[in-house]
């Protein structure tokens, strides 16, 4: 009976975990969730967009720019007055000059304020300014 729990003693300092297959399978995982992730830009508040029938995708803006029902505007999740707009976005087309303008405004923001943001991007250079609406499917 000695023997028996001598030998046990020494199988249970031999015993080991080899952690290696579980590593592999959790950076395994990791890569799998960053493949499959979308990435997508945000504006950094909450917009309820109005609706359009004629709504078509915007491969990749440069910038987008939110606007609240409270007449907030908002560049890359910061609160900014109307005239750094300009600014904002000349910033943003020397980083890449052939980027689009997205301006996402909520339906109950004032449509002149979203027509001054427009024209603060023409101004700055922007070729392409679109405003952001959700498809509606009734059309």
């Amino acid at each position: 009976m000695l023997n028996i729990s001598a030998a046990r003693r020494t199988n249970a300092k031999n015993l080991e975990l080899n952690m290696t297959p579980l590593i592999d399978m959790v950076f395994i995982l990791l890569i799998f969730f960053l493949v499959t992730t979308s990435f997508v830009k945000e504006t950094g508040v909450d917009i309820l967009r109005p609706s359009a029938v004629t709504t078509i995708s915007k491969t990749n803006p440069v910038i987008l720019i939110g606007v609240t029902k409270a007449n907030t505007i908002h560049i890359n999740k910061h609160q900014v007055d109307i005239r750094a707009v300009r600014s904002n976005v000349e910033r943003a087309l020397t980083e890449n000059p052939d980027g689009d303008v997205v301006i996402v405004a909520d339906k109950a923001s004032l449509t002149g304020l979203v027509i001054n943001i427009m024209d603060a991007c023409k101004l700055a250079g922007a070729q392409n300014v679109s405003i952001a609406a959700t498809p509606d499917t009734r059309g």
